[in-house]
């Protein structure tokens, strides 16, 4: 059974490179080569997204 909530602590490495935990990469199922985005707003914080997420929206938006 998946969860649906999940904190976690990453720490930052030297390259400026972060581990997301098991639990969260299993949580969405991230797999090793999947692309993610990174969204960025100075006063509300970081959120990470796949990519995979945004083909289907844009399918959405822009029907074939």
């Amino acid at each position: 059974m998946k969860k649906d909530k999940y904190v976690g602590i990453s720490k930052v490495g030297e390259k400026g490179q972060i581990v997301i935990p098991k639990e969260a990469r299993y949580m969405f199922d991230i797999k090793p080569g999947d692309s993610i985005i990174v969204l960025c707003d100075k006063t509300k914080g970081i959120a990470l997204l796949k990519a995979d997420e945004i083909e289907d929206l844009a399918d959405k938006v822009f029907p074939k």
